[in-house]
């Protein structure tokens, strides 16, 4: 996540943000209510709403976006602005967690909060995607030493190589060991691209 993050209080101006956005060349930025807690985020998006609300010709279909849209066109402060309530996320949540919860609730960034709602940081798409960026030596190093023996009894009978991210899992499965449980285990190791299942024996699909 990046910790050094622009946020503005509920009452920030229109003009003052927009400037912001501008000086600083971000897309968006945390609100924080008066105990520094994140209760929105404004994005260029919202900005955009006021410009196109008010410049656009009167229509049905203008009509009927426009009484989901007008409060927000009217806003002229960050806290009539903001979309809320803010997505937030945890410090100690996964990339994969994070990719997730950006993916089902569409939002490009997430504030990063402690437990009383306060900013830690935002976290970016950017951010989520460089965990790929991990080095397949040290995937293979977690597979090996973390999965292998935290869901085998005898974690020395499989082969582990990993290439641009893809792992391959080779070996034969001790007796009454099942792959599922190991090629899902793999799965959620941060930089994994994907999984391929070379192993032999029990199977228990």
């Amino acid at each position: 996540m990046t910790t050094s993050v622009v946020a503005v209080r509920k009452d920030a101006s229109f003009k003052e943000m927009a400037d912001m956005l501008r000086r600083r060349r971000i897309s968006a930025f945390p609100v924080l209510d008066d105990a520094g807690r994140v209760i929105g985020v404004v994005s260029a998006g919202d900005f955009l709403v006021k410009e196109a609300v008010q410049a656009d010709s009167v229509s049905v279909l203008a009509a009927l976006r426009h009484i989901r849209e007008d409060d927000k066109a009217a806003g002229i402060t960050a806290g009539e602005l903001m979309t809320k309530p803010a997505i937030t996320i945890g410090p100690d949540a996964s990339a994969a967690a994070a990719a997730r919860l950006m993916y089902d609730r569409r939002v490009k960034r997430l504030p990063v909060v402690n437990e009383a709602g306060k900013l830690l940081g935002i976290l970016s798409r950017v951010d989520v995607l460089a965990v790929f960026a991990r080095p397949d030596a040290d995937i293979r190093d977690e597979i090996m030493f973390r999965v292998l023996a935290g869901v085998l009894a005898a974690p020395e009978s499989i082969e582990v190589a990993v290439r641009n991210g893809i792992v391959t899992l080779s070996g034969e499965l001790p007796a009454g060991e099942q792959s599922s449980a190991l090629i899902a285990a793999a799965r959620h190791v941060e930089g994994v691209v994907a999984v391929r299942d070379r192993l032999y024996g029990s199977r228990g699909d």
